[in-house]
Protein backbone atom coordinates (compact mmCIF):
# COMPACT_ATOMS: atom_id res chain seq x y z
CA UNK A 1 0.00 0.00 0.00
CA UNK A 2 1.35 3.34 -1.06
CA UNK A 3 1.18 6.33 1.23
CA UNK A 4 -1.17 7.88 -0.22
CA UNK A 5 -3.60 5.42 -0.12
CA UNK A 6 -2.94 4.91 3.37
CA UNK A 7 -3.32 8.87 4.22
CA UNK A 8 -6.46 8.66 2.43
CA UNK A 9 -8.05 5.86 4.60
CA UNK A 10 -6.76 7.44 8.00
CA UNK A 11 -8.54 11.02 6.86
CA UNK A 12 -11.69 8.87 6.00
CA UNK A 13 -11.19 7.01 9.39
CA UNK A 14 -10.93 10.67 10.90
CA UNK A 15 -14.05 12.21 8.89
CA UNK A 16 -16.24 9.02 10.15
CA UNK A 17 -15.40 9.24 13.98
CA UNK A 18 -15.97 12.96 14.15
CA UNK A 19 -19.12 12.07 11.93
CA UNK A 20 -19.65 9.33 15.05
CA UNK A 21 -19.03 12.36 17.24
CA UNK A 22 -21.45 14.72 15.64
CA UNK A 23 -24.44 11.89 15.66
CA UNK A 24 -22.84 11.20 19.37
CA UNK A 25 -23.56 15.11 20.93
CA UNK A 26 -26.74 15.14 19.20
CA UNK A 27 -28.27 12.11 20.69
CA UNK A 28 -26.93 13.05 23.95
CA UNK A 29 -28.70 16.38 23.52
CA UNK A 30 -31.61 15.00 22.52
CA UNK A 31 -31.83 12.67 25.32
CA UNK A 32 -31.19 16.25 27.43
CA UNK A 33 -33.68 17.83 26.12
CA UNK A 34 -36.24 14.96 26.01
CA UNK A 35 -35.52 14.72 30.07
CA UNK A 36 -35.76 18.67 30.04
CA UNK A 37 -39.14 18.09 28.45
CA UNK A 38 -40.40 15.60 31.12
CA UNK A 39 -38.94 17.40 33.92
CA UNK A 40 -40.90 20.45 32.91
CA UNK A 41 -44.38 18.09 32.11
CA UNK A 42 -43.92 16.88 35.34
CA UNK A 43 -43.38 20.00 37.20
CA UNK A 44 -46.52 21.46 35.18
CA UNK A 45 -48.19 18.42 36.31
CA UNK A 46 -48.16 19.17 39.71
CA UNK A 47 -48.03 22.36 39.69
CA UNK A 48 -51.69 21.63 38.26
CA UNK A 49 -52.62 19.43 40.74
CA UNK A 50 -51.27 21.34 43.60
CA UNK A 51 -53.43 24.24 42.57
CA UNK A 52 -56.18 22.06 42.14
CA UNK A 53 -55.98 20.88 45.77
CA UNK A 54 -55.65 24.50 46.80
CA UNK A 55 -58.85 25.58 45.13
CA UNK A 56 -60.68 22.53 46.06
CA UNK A 57 -59.49 23.29 49.95
CA UNK A 58 -60.63 27.11 49.15
CA UNK A 59 -64.02 25.61 48.13
CA UNK A 60 -64.07 23.27 50.86
CA UNK A 61 -63.80 25.89 53.10
CA UNK A 62 -65.81 27.91 51.57
CA UNK A 63 -68.77 25.53 52.09
CA UNK A 64 -67.99 24.64 55.80
CA UNK A 65 -68.70 28.34 56.42
CA UNK A 66 -71.36 28.52 54.10
CA UNK A 67 -72.89 25.65 55.90
CA UNK A 68 -71.64 26.99 59.38
CA UNK A 69 -73.74 30.18 58.51
CA UNK A 70 -76.90 28.82 57.46
CA UNK A 71 -76.89 26.79 61.13
CA UNK A 72 -76.29 30.26 63.18
CA UNK A 73 -79.26 31.49 61.32
CA UNK A 74 -81.40 28.92 61.25
CA UNK A 75 -80.23 28.70 65.31
CA UNK A 76 -81.08 32.62 65.87
CA UNK A 77 -84.37 33.00 64.38
CA UNK A 78 -86.52 34.66 66.37
CA UNK A 79 -88.72 31.70 67.42
CA UNK A 80 -85.58 29.33 68.35
CA UNK A 81 -84.18 32.41 70.60
CA UNK A 82 -87.31 32.45 72.44
CA UNK A 83 -87.70 29.14 72.77
CA UNK A 84 -84.02 28.49 73.75
CA UNK A 85 -84.40 31.64 75.89
CA UNK A 86 -87.67 30.60 77.52
CA UNK A 87 -85.68 26.95 78.65
CA UNK A 88 -82.58 28.60 80.16
CA UNK A 89 -85.11 31.35 81.84
CA UNK A 90 -87.13 28.52 83.37
CA UNK A 91 -83.90 26.61 84.28
CA UNK A 92 -82.43 29.75 85.93
CA UNK A 93 -85.29 30.35 87.98
CA UNK A 94 -85.18 26.43 89.72
CA UNK A 95 -81.89 26.29 90.05
CA UNK A 96 -82.00 29.91 91.79
CA UNK A 97 -85.62 28.77 93.96
CA UNK A 98 -85.29 24.76 94.75
CA UNK A 99 -82.33 25.77 96.78
CA UNK A 100 -84.07 27.87 98.95
CA UNK A 101 -86.64 25.70 99.28
CA UNK A 102 -84.51 22.97 100.50
CA UNK A 103 -82.52 24.79 102.97
CA UNK A 104 -85.87 25.51 104.27
CA UNK A 105 -87.22 22.69 104.46
CA UNK A 106 -84.21 20.60 105.84
CA UNK A 107 -83.26 23.06 108.86
CA UNK A 108 -86.48 22.44 109.81
CA UNK A 109 -86.08 18.36 109.49
CA UNK A 110 -83.95 16.48 106.81
CA UNK A 111 -86.73 14.09 106.55
CA UNK A 112 -89.00 16.87 104.55
CA UNK A 113 -86.40 16.38 101.87
CA UNK A 114 -88.76 15.15 99.03
CA UNK A 115 -91.51 18.25 99.93
CA UNK A 116 -89.41 21.19 97.92
CA UNK A 117 -88.51 18.60 95.24
CA UNK A 118 -92.31 17.61 95.08
CA UNK A 119 -93.80 21.29 95.28
CA UNK A 120 -91.33 22.42 92.40
CA UNK A 121 -92.11 19.37 90.55
CA UNK A 122 -95.79 19.59 90.85
CA UNK A 123 -95.75 23.56 89.40
CA UNK A 124 -93.63 21.88 86.12
CA UNK A 125 -95.97 18.81 85.71
CA UNK A 126 -99.09 21.36 85.87
CA UNK A 127 -97.31 23.35 83.27
CA UNK A 128 -96.36 20.64 81.14
CA UNK A 129 -100.35 19.91 81.04
CA UNK A 130 -101.44 23.10 80.24
CA UNK A 131 -99.69 22.65 76.75
CA UNK A 132 -100.40 18.91 76.41
CA UNK A 133 -104.44 20.25 77.42
CA UNK A 134 -103.66 23.16 74.24
CA UNK A 135 -102.26 20.18 72.22
CA UNK A 136 -105.03 18.09 72.42
CA UNK A 137 -107.29 20.70 72.05
CA UNK A 138 -109.17 19.69 75.45
CA UNK A 139 -111.80 22.01 76.89
CA UNK A 140 -110.88 25.17 78.12
CA UNK A 141 -112.14 24.77 81.96
CA UNK A 142 -109.58 22.07 82.09
CA UNK A 143 -106.91 24.03 80.70
CA UNK A 144 -108.19 27.00 82.87
CA UNK A 145 -108.16 23.82 86.23
CA UNK A 146 -104.46 23.03 85.48
CA UNK A 147 -103.48 27.05 85.63
CA UNK A 148 -104.68 27.48 88.79
CA UNK A 149 -103.17 24.31 90.11
CA UNK A 150 -99.57 25.97 88.59
CA UNK A 151 -100.44 29.20 90.20
CA UNK A 152 -101.50 27.62 93.61
CA UNK A 153 -98.13 25.73 93.88
CA UNK A 154 -95.66 28.71 92.54
CA UNK A 155 -97.09 30.91 95.26
CA UNK A 156 -96.71 28.53 98.07
CA UNK A 157 -93.29 27.71 96.89
CA UNK A 158 -92.36 31.75 96.16
CA UNK A 159 -94.25 31.99 100.14
CA UNK A 160 -91.74 29.23 101.45
CA UNK A 161 -88.46 31.41 99.43
CA UNK A 162 -89.47 34.99 100.98
CA UNK A 163 -89.73 33.95 104.21
CA UNK A 164 -86.25 31.75 103.90
CA UNK A 165 -84.77 35.26 102.76
CA UNK A 166 -86.41 36.77 105.56
CA UNK A 167 -85.16 34.38 107.66
CA UNK A 168 -81.56 35.49 106.69
CA UNK A 169 -81.96 39.00 108.70
CA UNK A 170 -80.22 37.50 111.95
CA UNK A 171 -77.44 35.71 109.81
CA UNK A 172 -75.17 38.49 109.00
CA UNK A 173 -77.88 40.55 106.38
CA UNK A 174 -79.97 43.62 107.26
CA UNK A 175 -83.54 43.45 107.72
CA UNK A 176 -84.02 45.49 104.37
CA UNK A 177 -81.31 43.17 103.21
CA UNK A 178 -83.42 40.19 104.06
CA UNK A 179 -86.58 41.33 102.84
CA UNK A 180 -85.16 41.72 99.30
CA UNK A 181 -83.03 38.86 99.24
CA UNK A 182 -86.54 37.21 100.26
CA UNK A 183 -88.42 39.20 97.20
CA UNK A 184 -86.01 38.06 94.58
CA UNK A 185 -86.44 34.42 95.67
CA UNK A 186 -89.87 34.84 95.48
CA UNK A 187 -90.12 37.00 92.35
CA UNK A 188 -87.80 34.22 90.40
CA UNK A 189 -90.02 31.25 91.92
CA UNK A 190 -92.61 32.53 89.92
CA UNK A 191 -91.12 33.85 86.78
CA UNK A 192 -90.20 30.35 85.67
CA UNK A 193 -93.58 29.04 85.38
CA UNK A 194 -95.06 32.60 84.26
CA UNK A 195 -92.22 32.56 81.32
CA UNK A 196 -93.56 28.91 80.80
CA UNK A 197 -96.78 29.78 80.23
CA UNK A 198 -96.50 32.74 78.22
CA UNK A 199 -94.12 30.73 75.82
CA UNK A 200 -97.31 28.06 75.81
CA UNK A 201 -100.05 30.74 74.76
CA UNK A 202 -97.43 32.66 72.49
CA UNK A 203 -96.90 29.30 70.25
CA UNK A 204 -100.84 28.42 70.84
CA UNK A 205 -101.71 31.41 69.48
CA UNK A 206 -99.02 31.22 66.29
CA UNK A 207 -100.37 27.32 65.71
CA UNK A 208 -103.92 28.95 65.25
CA UNK A 209 -102.88 32.51 63.36
CA UNK A 210 -100.84 30.08 60.72
CA UNK A 211 -98.87 31.74 57.61
CA UNK A 212 -99.98 34.29 55.77
CA UNK A 213 -101.87 31.77 53.55
CA UNK A 214 -103.34 30.80 56.32
CA UNK A 215 -104.58 34.23 57.14
CA UNK A 216 -105.72 35.14 53.74
CA UNK A 217 -107.95 31.27 53.94
CA UNK A 218 -109.14 32.44 57.36
CA UNK A 219 -110.40 36.18 56.09
CA UNK A 220 -111.93 34.45 52.68
CA UNK A 221 -114.11 32.27 54.46
CA UNK A 222 -114.98 35.71 56.73
CA UNK A 223 -116.31 37.96 53.94
CA UNK A 224 -117.97 34.83 52.22
CA UNK A 225 -119.87 33.78 55.64
CA UNK A 226 -120.54 37.57 56.25
CA UNK A 227 -121.63 38.61 52.35
CA UNK A 228 -123.84 35.25 51.84
CA UNK A 229 -125.35 34.57 55.36
CA UNK A 230 -128.49 33.03 53.50
CA UNK A 231 -126.46 30.75 51.73
CA UNK A 232 -124.31 29.74 54.87
CA UNK A 233 -127.26 29.27 56.78
CA UNK A 234 -128.08 26.37 53.95
CA UNK A 235 -125.02 24.68 53.68
CA UNK A 236 -125.03 24.08 57.84
CA UNK A 237 -128.25 22.80 57.67
CA UNK A 238 -127.55 20.36 55.05
CA UNK A 239 -124.14 19.91 56.64
CA UNK A 240 -125.78 19.01 60.05
CA UNK A 241 -128.35 16.75 58.46
CA UNK A 242 -125.57 14.51 56.49
CA UNK A 243 -123.91 11.97 58.00
CA UNK A 244 -120.17 13.10 60.17
CA UNK A 245 -117.96 13.48 57.25
CA UNK A 246 -120.25 12.59 54.69
CA UNK A 247 -120.68 16.01 53.15
CA UNK A 248 -117.63 18.15 52.46
CA UNK A 249 -117.98 21.39 53.47
CA UNK A 250 -117.43 23.11 49.61
CA UNK A 251 -119.92 20.15 48.63
CA UNK A 252 -122.59 21.54 51.00
CA UNK A 253 -121.89 25.11 50.19
CA UNK A 254 -122.36 24.20 46.26
CA UNK A 255 -125.32 22.56 47.30
CA UNK A 256 -126.75 25.41 49.14
CA UNK A 257 -125.99 28.22 46.55
CA UNK A 258 -127.73 25.98 44.13
CA UNK A 259 -131.01 25.64 46.63
CA UNK A 260 -131.00 29.71 47.56
CA UNK A 261 -129.89 31.29 43.44
CA UNK A 262 -130.69 28.51 41.87
CA UNK A 263 -126.96 28.62 40.07
CA UNK A 264 -125.04 25.54 39.40
CA UNK A 265 -122.02 28.08 39.69
CA UNK A 266 -121.45 29.01 42.94
CA UNK A 267 -120.75 32.54 41.59
CA UNK A 268 -123.51 33.62 39.94
CA UNK A 269 -127.10 34.67 40.26
CA UNK A 270 -129.62 35.28 38.41
CA UNK A 271 -129.27 39.37 39.02
CA UNK A 272 -125.94 38.57 38.02
CA UNK A 273 -126.64 36.28 34.71
CA UNK A 274 -129.13 39.15 33.70
CA UNK A 275 -126.53 42.18 34.05
CA UNK A 276 -123.90 40.02 32.29
CA UNK A 277 -126.83 39.76 29.30
CA UNK A 278 -127.43 43.33 29.26
CA UNK A 279 -123.70 43.93 29.03
CA UNK A 280 -123.24 41.63 26.19
CA UNK A 281 -125.71 43.12 23.96
CA UNK A 282 -124.49 46.40 24.99
CA UNK A 283 -121.34 45.76 23.62
CA UNK A 284 -122.56 44.18 20.29
CA UNK A 285 -124.63 46.97 19.64
CA UNK A 286 -121.40 49.30 20.35
CA UNK A 287 -119.29 46.83 18.38
CA UNK A 288 -121.73 47.37 14.72
CA UNK A 289 -121.79 51.25 14.05
CA UNK A 290 -120.81 50.44 10.36
CA UNK A 291 -123.39 48.22 10.14
CA UNK A 292 -126.25 50.90 11.22
CA UNK A 293 -124.66 53.67 9.01
CA UNK A 294 -125.19 51.72 6.19
CA UNK A 295 -128.47 50.61 7.20
CA UNK A 296 -129.63 54.39 7.53
CA UNK A 297 -127.62 55.09 4.01
CA UNK A 298 -129.49 52.61 2.30
CA UNK A 299 -132.87 53.77 4.29
CA UNK A 300 -132.24 57.46 3.02
CA UNK A 301 -131.27 56.29 -0.92
CA UNK A 302 -134.29 53.81 -1.20
CA UNK A 303 -137.77 55.55 -0.93
CA UNK A 304 -139.81 52.01 -0.21
CA UNK A 305 -137.21 51.82 3.29
CA UNK A 306 -138.37 55.39 4.70
CA UNK A 307 -141.01 56.00 6.91
CA UNK A 308 -144.74 57.46 6.11
CA UNK A 309 -143.77 61.23 7.21
CA UNK A 310 -141.02 61.20 5.58
CA UNK A 311 -142.95 59.98 1.97
CA UNK A 312 -145.34 62.93 2.70
CA UNK A 313 -143.04 65.22 3.05
CA UNK A 314 -140.99 64.43 0.32
CA UNK A 315 -144.76 64.06 -2.07
CA UNK A 316 -146.00 67.50 -1.08
CA UNK A 317 -142.71 68.84 -1.92
CA UNK A 318 -142.93 67.42 -5.35
CA UNK A 319 -143.57 64.49 -7.23
CA UNK A 320 -140.90 62.40 -8.68
CA UNK A 321 -140.81 63.27 -12.20
CA UNK A 322 -141.56 60.18 -14.20
CA UNK A 323 -142.23 60.15 -17.53
CA UNK A 324 -144.99 58.21 -18.86
CA UNK A 325 -146.37 58.12 -22.93
CA UNK A 326 -149.67 59.84 -22.79
CA UNK A 327 -152.20 57.47 -24.04
CA UNK A 328 -153.70 58.35 -27.36
CA UNK A 329 -157.48 58.90 -25.63
CA UNK A 330 -156.56 60.58 -22.60
CA UNK A 331 -155.06 64.01 -23.66
CA UNK A 332 -154.49 65.22 -19.75
CA UNK A 333 -151.78 63.57 -17.86
CA UNK A 334 -153.40 64.42 -14.40
CA UNK A 335 -154.93 60.94 -13.76
CA UNK A 336 -151.27 59.92 -13.91
CA UNK A 337 -149.67 61.30 -11.19
CA UNK A 338 -152.79 60.21 -8.99
CA UNK A 339 -151.84 56.90 -9.96
CA UNK A 340 -148.38 57.58 -8.67
CA UNK A 341 -149.35 58.71 -5.66
CA UNK A 342 -151.54 55.87 -4.93
CA UNK A 343 -149.03 53.32 -4.75
CA UNK A 344 -146.35 55.52 -3.22
CA UNK A 345 -148.67 55.46 -0.26
CA UNK A 346 -149.77 51.79 -0.52
CA UNK A 347 -146.41 50.70 -0.26
CA UNK A 348 -145.50 52.53 3.14
CA UNK A 349 -148.96 51.32 4.38
CA UNK A 350 -147.98 47.92 3.53
CA UNK A 351 -144.60 48.62 5.98
CA UNK A 352 -145.93 47.43 9.18
CA UNK A 353 -143.11 46.54 10.97
CA UNK A 354 -141.61 49.42 13.17
CA UNK A 355 -138.58 50.78 11.98
CA UNK A 356 -135.68 52.21 13.64
CA UNK A 357 -135.00 55.68 13.27
CA UNK A 358 -132.26 56.48 10.40
CA UNK A 359 -131.48 60.13 11.86
CA UNK A 360 -131.87 62.05 15.24
CA UNK A 361 -134.98 62.16 16.35
CA UNK A 362 -136.00 65.88 17.30
CA UNK A 363 -136.93 66.22 20.99
CA UNK A 364 -140.58 66.47 20.13
CA UNK A 365 -140.65 62.85 18.83
CA UNK A 366 -138.95 61.25 21.49
CA UNK A 367 -140.88 59.36 24.10
CA UNK A 368 -140.32 60.61 27.89
CA UNK A 369 -138.13 59.03 30.51
CA UNK A 370 -140.12 58.49 33.46
CA UNK A 371 -138.52 59.91 36.19
CA UNK A 372 -137.37 57.58 39.29
CA UNK A 373 -137.85 58.59 42.67
CA UNK A 374 -135.49 58.83 45.18
CA UNK A 375 -136.68 55.61 46.89
CA UNK A 376 -137.48 54.04 43.84
CA UNK A 377 -133.54 54.65 43.02
CA UNK A 378 -132.45 53.49 46.43
CA UNK A 379 -134.42 50.01 45.72
CA UNK A 380 -133.10 49.66 42.20
CA UNK A 381 -129.42 50.02 43.82
CA UNK A 382 -130.36 47.55 46.79
CA UNK A 383 -131.49 44.91 44.63
CA UNK A 384 -128.48 45.72 41.90
CA UNK A 385 -125.61 45.36 44.80
CA UNK A 386 -127.10 42.65 47.42
CA UNK A 387 -124.23 40.70 46.02
CA UNK A 388 -121.21 43.16 46.17
CA UNK A 389 -118.57 43.00 48.77
CA UNK A 390 -118.96 46.64 50.33
CA UNK A 391 -115.61 47.45 48.89
CA UNK A 392 -117.48 47.14 45.50
CA UNK A 393 -119.82 49.71 46.78
CA UNK A 394 -118.26 52.92 44.69
CA UNK A 395 -120.35 56.00 43.18
CA UNK A 396 -119.09 54.51 38.94
CA UNK A 397 -120.39 51.20 40.06
CA UNK A 398 -123.42 51.96 41.49
CA UNK A 399 -123.87 54.80 38.82
CA UNK A 400 -123.47 52.14 35.33
CA UNK A 401 -125.70 49.68 37.09
CA UNK A 402 -128.57 52.02 37.80
CA UNK A 403 -127.54 54.19 35.26
CA UNK A 404 -127.75 57.62 37.13
CA UNK A 405 -126.45 60.71 37.68
CA UNK A 406 -122.94 61.01 39.16
CA UNK A 407 -124.29 62.96 42.40
CA UNK A 408 -127.30 60.54 43.02
CA UNK A 409 -124.90 57.37 42.89
CA UNK A 410 -122.68 59.01 45.15
CA UNK A 411 -124.96 59.15 47.36
CA UNK A 412 -126.62 55.75 47.16
CA UNK A 413 -123.29 54.79 47.85
CA UNK A 414 -122.88 56.53 50.77
CA UNK A 415 -126.37 55.04 51.74
CA UNK A 416 -126.17 51.68 50.75
CA UNK A 417 -122.55 51.79 52.98
CA UNK A 418 -124.29 53.25 55.79
CA UNK A 419 -127.00 50.49 56.02
CA UNK A 420 -124.17 47.66 55.11
CA UNK A 421 -121.60 49.52 58.73
CA UNK A 422 -125.23 49.14 60.83
CA UNK A 423 -126.47 45.66 59.93
CA UNK A 424 -122.42 44.36 60.38
CA UNK A 425 -122.71 46.19 64.20
CA UNK A 426 -125.95 44.53 64.38
CA UNK A 427 -124.97 41.24 64.06
CA UNK A 428 -121.23 41.94 65.75
CA UNK A 429 -123.82 43.11 69.09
Amino acid sequence: MSLSAYRQEQRADQAAEAEQRRLDAVAAEERRAERRRSEDERSARLREQARADRDADRAARRQRRRERAERRSAALTPENIYRRGTLGLVTASGLASLPAQVLHFVGISPLLLPLPLALEGAAWVMAAAVAYADARRLPAWVRWMLRCLVVACAAFAAHINYGYGLSLAGHGLSVSDAATVGAGLAAVTILGPAVFEIRQWVSTIATAVGGPEERDRRRHVARRRRHHRKVLRVANRLASAAPFGALPAEEAWGRAWAIVHGCDEPTMTPELHKQAAASAERMREAQQPSKATENAEKSIENPSNRSTAELEESTSAGPVPIEVEPAPTVPEPAPVVESIDRPVAVVAAAESRPRRATGRVPASARSPRPKRTPEQLLDEARSATAAWPIEDLTAEAIRKAVRTAPAKARDLRDTLQAERAEGAAAEAA
